[in-house]
């Protein structure tokens, strides 16, 4: 009879145990198909972290490059510039008293000059260059104001 009670409780442990065991394997599974389900989702978030860092890297070299020219078209203007300044700080020039003394010549220089100053702010805020400013080589044809804009084939000389 003891022995009789003793197998039964060995059974019965033995029931629970694979009972148990079913339940932690269907408990495992479910878990594993969570855990796929989040290897998923993290896979295709580093996916597109990707494409945003190799986004970023054109972006950046871009940036780079669009900096480069930039500072290339400071510089050339910061030395037309220079060359403006030269031009109106010569010696004791009076710019007044020339005006008054040659009124008709200093208003046409002045005239002629607002002119071009005025096409190099159309050609600043985007406006095309005409074939005659994209062909002009010789000083007599460029535009004064703003070669390194207005005239892009002039070569100082």
């Amino acid at each position: 009879m003891i022995f009789g009670y003793a197998k039964m409780a060995i059974t019965l442990v033995m029931i629970i145990g694979i009972g148990g065991a079913f339940t932690y394997v269907f408990k495992l599974r479910a878990d594993n198909a969570v855990l796929k389900a989040n290897n998923m989702v993290l896979e295709q978030s580093v996916e597109s972290q990707k494409m945003v860092i190799e986004q970023q890297k054109k972006d950046f070299e871009t940036i780079l490059e669009t900096n480069k020219k930039l500072t290339t078209l400071s510089n050339n203007l910061q030395q037309e510039l220079n060359d403006l300044d030269k031009r109106f700080t010569k010696g004791d020039r009076d710019i007044g008293k020339t005006a008054i003394a040659k009124d008709k010549v200093i208003q046409r220089i002045i005239n002629k000059a607002s002119a071009a100053a005025l096409r190099c702010v159309e050609i600043s805020s985007g406006s095309p260059l005409t074939e005659k400013e994209i062909n002009a080589t010789k000083k007599s044809e460029i535009n004064r104001e703003c070669p390194s804009i207005a005239n892009p084939n002039y070569i100082p000389y």
